[in-house]
């Protein structure tokens, strides 16, 4: 699978676009760590929203799929009624489905959305809001600008 290097001005171009399709206001937003970091943080101060909280997930080991993702570090959304979750990339769909699954079942009152920059749509789910599909195994800046 090839390799294609994403940059911060390509992130910050799609996440503009990403802003664009959002038509609606939360009361939290979930990344999903560590790929949705960044997405959350750019979207908490551009929506003005300091409720940004993390959820953990381990589905893959460096660029292997895992048999299984793991949830955890589930936030309390006792107060919220709807949650923005984001991440880099819906790739099988599993981590979102695992994610919503456990999310859903903690906290049936709430409503989920979900937005990602990169979609592929082979996955088992599609989020609601999405940029573009990948052209390759996506190397993201946050992972690689420090290495070099």
């Amino acid at each position: 699978m090839s390799k294609v290097y994403y940059p911060y001005s390509e992130f910050k171009s799609d996440l503009k676009v990403l802003v664009q399709k959002i038509d609606k206001e939360f009361d939290a937003i979930i990344p999903i760590a560590r790929g949705g970091l960044s997405i959350a943080q750019m979207l908490g101060e551009y929506y003005d929203l300091r409720e940004v909280y993390a959820i953990n997930t381990i589905g893959y080991n460096d660029t292997q799929k895992l048999d299984e993702v793991k949830v955890f570090n589930i936030p309390d959304l006792q107060d919220a009624k709807t949650v923005l979750i984001v991440d880099d990339i819906v790739d099988s769909g599993d981590t979102l489905v695992e994610v919503l699954k456990v999310l859903q079942k903690q906290y049936p009152e709430v409503t989920f959305y979900s937005a990602t920059v990169f979609y592929k749509p082979t996955a088992c789910i599609e989020p609601t809001w999405w940029v573009k599909e990948p052209k390759g195994w996506i190397e993201f800046f946050w992972s690689e600008d420090l290495k070099s």
